[in-house]
């Protein structure tokens, strides 16, 4: 489980493929792990496979491949990067798993100020899972909901959210990856 609050923005280092697996490297500079530890890249939840000179090793499955943006990743872009919780932790955010629902575009953005209004469009219906001043998980970043539409939401970025994710790199047609509210997907899921 984790927060949604990003720790550092790491940089890929290598990505190949291995039979059905995909091997992700990442470089690390503040994060402290061991071998079997989670970590959420771009909001997937991964497993640490091996650690060597700061560079982080993944095991990417056909499923997470299929489901995520991170079949898009290349060597040097940069990832959101933050630790699992640890019993006792403040959760700054909300609760994100870091299974990703769907892969969203961003569809709009706006300046307003020093802060940044974005729309996101989901590849999947979000209709019951997405509310006004609800949370939602973007690249696994904690954000509160400002407006729903009927294709679309939107989110406000503060600038240190702007300056401290990969949101900042992010620009109208750039895919992220989504992950609902667990409570919505709960209450939604028992209302069927």
């Amino acid at each position: 489980m984790f927060s949604g609050i990003v720790e550092e923005v790491g940089r890929v280092v290598l990505m190949r493929k291995i039979e059905d697996i995909v091997k992700l490297s990442v470089e690390v500079k503040k994060i402290d792990a061991k071998i079997g530890d989670s970590i959420a890249v771009d909001g997937v939840c991964l497993t640490v496979t091996n650690i060597s000179n700061g560079i982080f090793d993944f095991d990417l499955s056909p499923e997470t491949i299929e489901r995520t943006t991170l079949k898009f990743l290349k060597e040097g872009m940069p990832v959101n990067l933050q630790p699992a919780l640890k019993m006792g932790d403040r959760i700054g955010g909300h609760i994100v798993l870091g299974h990703v629902d769907c892969i969203g575009t961003i569809c709009m953005q706006k300046i307003q100020g020093k802060s940044r209004i974005i729309g996101i469009k989901p590849s999947e219906d979000f209709k019951g899972l997405v509310i006004r001043k609800g949370s939602v998980a973007i690249d696994g970043i904690s954000l509160t909901v400002v407006d729903v539409f009927d294709t679309y939401f939107t989110i406000s970025l503060i600038p240190h959210t702007i300056e401290n994710t990969t949101l900042k790199y992010k620009k109208v047609g750039s895919w992220v990856n989504i992950e609902f509210d667990y409570i919505a997907k709960i209450v939604k899921e028992n209302l069927r």
